[in-house]
């Protein structure tokens, strides 16, 4: 069994300033004996205007945020699953919600870009789009670790069970959910995916959500939790900052899905 960490923020619009409390929640992380962690989506910069954030875009492999996030790794001895920070794209005015993952000597070892951007128009009033400053990556990730292999997934992607569907299909047995889920969004619907999706491809969850009232006026619904596969809820932290923890099971995961075999009973593919 393992440990791993969720990590719930709320952002400020300074990138220095989040980069501080990453540095002290991956240490409280570390002490309570986590062997990986994961970080919010936007964890280096809840923006003032969308555009802003083009302002801390890095190419690839170089940069301030990425430099820090290998050096944490490094320091702590900790796979670090990075949110998502704005990686360069092919448009100037655009960037990749890419998220990092970095082993425990600091290398990165995985990207993945968000998939589905989060275009909508909400009853009362909100309205995002995303794809204004993002570009769509195409490539779902499952990445290889010492404690399992472990899916990717980016906020707006959790509405979408073909693609957690096709995680499992490639070997996922645990499915990392970063975010910034909306206020209103998320009381309506976010624990209820989260758990739908940990029943129906009997894997864990575990979801880093940001959690409360942002600088920029953005409210965020906050309550990260990790969920094990049979649905149940391990852990859990409503609003405000904080850090929760649970075991990751590998050997009872895989006994469930054998003495309950729904995935292999599948008809329509």
């Amino acid at each position: 069994m393992s440990l791993i960490a969720s990590i719930q923020m709320i952002s400020t619009p300074r990138c220095a300033d989040n980069l501080a409390s990453v540095e002290r929640l991956l240490l409280q992380a570390k002490n309570a004996g986590a062997k990986i962690a994961l970080l919010p989506e936007n964890f280096a910069m809840m923006a003032q205007a969308d555009a802003a954030v083009l302002s801390i875009k890095e190419r690839l492999g170089e940069g301030p945020i990425q430099e820090f996030l290998s050096q944490q790794a490094r320091k702590l001895g900790l796979w670090i699953i990075a949110g998502t920070i704005p990686i360069a794209s092919e448009d100037p005015s655009k960037v990749y919600a890419a998220c990092l993952i970095y082993d425990a000597a600091g290398e990165r070892v995985a990207r993945y870009d968000k998939i589905h951007l989060f275009d909508v128009e909400l009853e009362n009033e909100e309205s995002y789009k995303e794809s204004v400053t993002m570009m769509a990556g195409s490539q779902p990730l499952v990445v290889e670790t010492p404690f399992a292999r472990i899916g990717i997934a980016i906020c707006y992607d959790l509405r979408f069970p073909e693609m957690f569907r096709y995680l499992i299909d490639q070997g996922a047995e645990l499915i990392a959910v970063m975010a910034a889920f909306t206020a209103s969004t998320g009381a309506a619907h976010w624990e209820c995916l989260l758990r739908a999706r940990a029943i129906e491809n009997l894997c864990y969850i575990a979801a880093s959500n940001q959690g409360g009232l942002h600088e920029n006026g953005r409210e965020t619904f906050g309550n990260s939790m990790i969920i094990d596969p049979w649905g149940q809820i391990k852990s859990q932290v409503e609003q405000g900052e904080g850090v929760i923890t649970a075991q990751i099971d590998r050997t009872s995961m895989l006994q469930t899905r054998k003495t309950f075999p729904c995935l292999q009973h599948r008809k329509i593919s």
